[in-house]
Order: C-alpha cells, then sequence, then structure tokens
C-alpha cells in the first residue's frame, strides 16, 4: 500500500486533470486501440485516431451543444496564437475589445498591429478586479473580442454582453465549467490546459458564416481557419497525444452529468471557500462580489496580517496544499477551482485557513 501524502492541486494551469482521462491515457501509452503501437508513435492519418478526432467533436458539439453552422477545430499554439490570429483574418478596419486583464491586454497588444482598436471598457486603473457590464459596442465594428473568465484576477463574466456584431470571445479558463449559448458566438477559442487537456491543442469553435469576414490582407495559409476546417483539424501533423487526453476529460464531463453537472460542481467548490474567506479573521478575497470568478478564486491576508504568510504557506505545504500561490505579477493566492478539483480538496484547504493559527 501507497503511504504517498495526498497532493491537493490548485494549480492555475497546466491543471488538474480527471482521474479517468489519466488512467484511460495511460493505458494508451502502452498499446493504444489495439494496434500494438503507443499512442505517441501512432500515425494521425490511421483510422484509430481519426476515430479520436471525429468523437472529439461529436463530444463538443453534444456538450456545449454547438450548432451544426460551426466547425469545431483543432489548432496548436495556445491562446496567444489566436490574439493575432483573429485580427489577421478578422480585423479589417476596426474592433472593440474590453480589456480585464493580462490575457486581454496582450490580445489587444496583438491586434494594434492589422487595425484600430476599440477599448470600450477597462478594469485597469482598479486593478482588474472587476468586470465592466456598463460600456458601448460601435455596430461598425468588425468584431466585439471580450475574456471570459481573468485566471491571474480571479474576475469572470457572469452575463456576455448583447451586440450586433460578431462575438469573438477567449474561453481558455472556464471553457466547459458552465452552459453557455454558442449560438450568441462567432467564434471561441480556448486553451486546452485548464478544463479541457494537457497544453498542446487549442479549441476554436467558429461559425461557418465568419468566412464570409475575411480581411483582404495575405493570411497565410496555416493561419487560415478554413484550412483547418477543410481539412479536418489535419492540415499538418496535429497534436495528437493532448487531442487523445482531451477526449478522455470530455468521456468524463458528459458522465459526470455535462456543463450542468459541472456548473454545480463548481459552485460548491466555490461557494465553499469564498465563505470561508468572507467569514474569515485573516484573508479577504481581492475581486469584486459581482465579478468573483468560480475558476480561480484569488485572495490576500488583511494586512494587519501580513507576517502569517510564511506560517500559512508552510501549513499548506504540509497539507499537500499544491499550486495555490498567487501569479508572480500581483502576489497574494490563488486557489484554481477547475472542472476536475475534488470538493474534498476545496476542503483541506479551508481546514488549513481556518486552523493554521491555532
Amino acid at each position: 500500500m501507497s503511504n504517498t501524502k495526498k497532493i491537493h492541486n490548485f494549480s492555475a494551469g497546466p491543471s488538474i486533470l480527471s482521474q479517468y482521462a489519466i488512467e484511460k491515457s495511460r493505458e494508451d501509452l502502452v498499446n493504444f486501440a489495439n494496434t500494438g503501437l503507443n499512442i505517441l508513435e501512432i500515425s494521425h492519418r490511421s483510422k484509430q485516431f481519426e476515430a479520436v478526432m471525429d468523437e472529439s467533436r461529436s463530444l463538443i458539439r453534444e456538450i456545449l451543444s454547438v450548432p451544426e453552422d460551426y466547425d469545431i477545430l483543432f489548432l496548436q499554439g495556445g491562446a496567444s496564437t489566436q490574439f493575432f490570429q483573429i485580427p489577421m483574418n478578422f480585423l479589417k478596419t476596426s474592433a472593440s475589445y474590453t480589456n480585464t486583464g493580462t490575457w486581454a491586454t496582450k490580445a489587444i497588444e496583438e491586434a494594434v498591429h492589422f487595425g484600430n482598436v476599440n477599448i470600450v471598457a477597462s478594469s485597469e486603473g482598479k486593478n482588474f478586479n472587476f468586470v465592466p457590464t456598463e460600456y458601448t459596442i460601435n455596430n461598425t465594428d468588425d468584431y466585439f473580442h471580450c475574456t471570459s473568465n481573468n485566471t491571474i484576477y480571479g474576475t469572470q463574466i457572469q452575463e456576455f454582453p448583447k451586440c450586433d456584431i460578431p462575438l469573438i470571445c477567449d474561453m481558455s479558463s472556464d471553457i466547459f465549467s458552465r452552459p453557455v449559448d454558442v449560438s450568441k458566438f462567432d467564434l471561441i477559442y480556448a486553451g486546452a490546459q485548464k478544463n479541457l487537456g494537457p497544453a498542446g491543442v487549442t479549441l476554436v469553435i467558429i461559425k461557418k458564416s465568419m468566412y464570409n469576414n475575411m480581411s483582404e490582407r495575405h493570411v497565410p495559409t496555416m493561419l487560415k481557419y478554413q484550412t483547418h476546417a477543410k481539412n479536418g483539424s489535419m492540415y499538418n501533423t496535429p497534436p495528437v497525444f493532448p487531442i487523445l487526453v482531451s477526449k478522455y476529460n470530455l468521456e468524463w464531463v458528459k458522465e459526470m452529468g455535462g456543463v450542468q453537472g459541472m456548473e454545480k460542481r463548481n459552485s460548491e467548490k466555490a461557494d465553499l471557500l469564498y465563505s470561508t474567506i468572507d467569514n474569515s479573521e485573516y484573508f479577504q478575497g481581492t475581486a469584486e462580489v459581482n465579478s468573483r470568478s468560480k475558476m480561480n478564486v484569488c485572495f490576500v491576508f488583511k494586512p494587519e496580517f501580513n507576517s502569517l504568510e510564511e506560517k500559512f504557506e508552510t501549513a499548506c505545504k504540509e497539507h499537500g496544499i499544491s499550486g495555490i500561490k498567487g501569479h508572480r505579477s500581483v502576489g497574494g493566492y490563488r486557489a484554481s477551482l477547475y472542472n476536475a478539483l475534488p470538493l474534498d480538496s476545496v476542503q483541506a484547504l479551508v481546514d488549513v485557513m481556518t486552523n493554521f493559527n491555532k
């Protein structure tokens, strides 16, 4: 029997994966689909892996209720590539962006090289501790871009805006964590390393009508969305292993009740932790209550208790609490509550927060 201490993984990304996905993937590292080959050396053109691609797309379409007039693409380069690929393809004159955190800022920094960027709302002046809700989108812009969840600052869009121009959203850190009406969006993108699978694959869900909105500039073949749509995400060799792990993780999400089940699961975890913070003598949250994220809970010591930081971090380590430190740019603490994190891990953190100074 193993005496290994349980580690509670609160890492912001790459983050915790479902045990189901890990176990299934481990089997395929030995013998994938009874081919006698492991998944790392199988041809991406084999019928066995083509089935993985088909099943993965089918699971995404089912779990998120993706309409048939949308393509589901598996790309590479992470969300950071999407920051410039989107304006390269669709920014003709000007686009509207909200600036709600580090990743939104990076998206804006890339977009300005392709056209005018109208920052219609920003929370930068308050250290990104809230998500703006009062702003006007210019209906003559080519598209509107927002970031659904801000991992570094612990804020999340609670209700998406209505607009008369294409709506594009970076959902890297909260996709599959709650229901969303995909039909309201024209393009959704997400790096995998939060709720989908390991780093190495990027999910893009794009309405086919967006292909009619292409800019007239030259776009390299690999950076055209149509290239990957026409070739089933196999124009070049896809990231085979991350896609396989993602498929297993999607199977687990479906088995656990889909995005409705994930929303219930994530709300229980977030409610427990936020309640502990709000009722704590020592800690306080950093995000405004109405903008709080259910994926990334950010908190700090109250100023008068900053001297307890080392003691708290020692207690966390002793109890197997991993990945709790805040992003290096903001400090403090961040507990990431992604789909696969169990409630008992949050309870373990709450117990440390409640008892460490006794």
